[in-house]
């Protein structure tokens, strides 16, 4: 979508404003359990540690396999294994893309995510450039995620990930609009390798920005480490997880419900 530098501003401005009046509190998940099978679907089981290794990666596999998990989100230079490993399933592969920094170039993500898709991935997770957000280059800012969803095309979904951390309120509520403006079928929290954490008040914020787009959701990620965190983000308006610790959640779910 071509916008002068004046439109971007001032539709952001005009989400902000419209954004920030909303006190609205819906509890979006009133009623779920690890027994549900919906709740299984919202895990993108992660492993993005940068000394993980080929058995590791697979055991990553066979635990979202098990668990029924939506996808195994991995860096891109596990992202053919993974693919492989999951061929017979319903669990989709996820690649990361400019991760965590997002400071490189828009054709460079762009490439990244042509070769992630090459190798199988169905779901591309991309890191904003935080600087264009931050400084107010809409434009530029809406083109290096629109790249990515153009090289995504009919091969993988984008979400988002606007690195809450760095951000105000505004500047969130900005990230997120335009890259539901771009494309993006997610907006998502944070990376987890800069600090900080998910929270609910984030994703609520998020989940009012872009609810004004159909088809487009929001994803909690960094530090959801527990059901009640994964719950607290679902019932904030999270329809994804992003957690290292899905298979954790779930054994001690079937501890306490005398499974073992």
């Amino acid at each position: 979508m071509s916008r002068t530098t004046e439109e971007w501003e001032a539709a952001v401005q005009a989400k902000i404003d419209e954004v920030l009046a909303d006190t609205s509190t819906t509890n979006y998940a009133p009623e779920i359990s690890t027994a549900d099978k919906s709740f299984a679907l919202t895990i993108d089981h992660t492993l993005l540690k940068p000394d993980a290794t080929p058995d590791q990666v697979d055991k990553l596999c066979d635990e979202a396999v098990k668990y029924s998990f939506k996808s195994c989100c991995v860096n891109g230079a596990n992202v053919k294994q993974v693919a492989d490993r999951l061929k017979d399933s319903k669990c989709v592969p996820c690649v990361v893309v400019g991760f965590p920094l997002g400071a490189m170039t828009s054709q460079a993500k762009a490439w990244e995510t042509e070769d992630a898709c090459k190798n199988g991935a169905k779901e591309i997770d991309m890191v904003i450039n935080i600087g264009l957000l931050k400084s107010k280059q809409y434009g530029a800012y809406y083109d290096d995620i629109h790249a990515v969803v153009k090289a995504a095309s009919n091969h993988a979904i984008v979400k988002v990930i606007i690195e809450t951390v760095f951000l105000s309120a505004e500047e969130k509520i900005a990230g997120s609009f335009i890259a539901a403006e771009a494309g993006a079928k997610f907006v998502k929290t944070c990376t987890g390798f800069s600090g900080g954490a998910a929270s609910a008040a984030d994703v609520r914020l998020m989940k009012k920005t872009i609810a004004y787009k159909q088809g487009v959701k929001v994803k909690a990620s960094a530090g959801v480490r527990t059901f009640e965190k994964c719950l607290g983000m679902l019932q904030a308006g999270a329809e994804r997880i992003g957690t290292s610790s899905g298979t954790a959640i779930m054994e001690k779910s079937e501890v306490q419900a005398g499974t073992y």
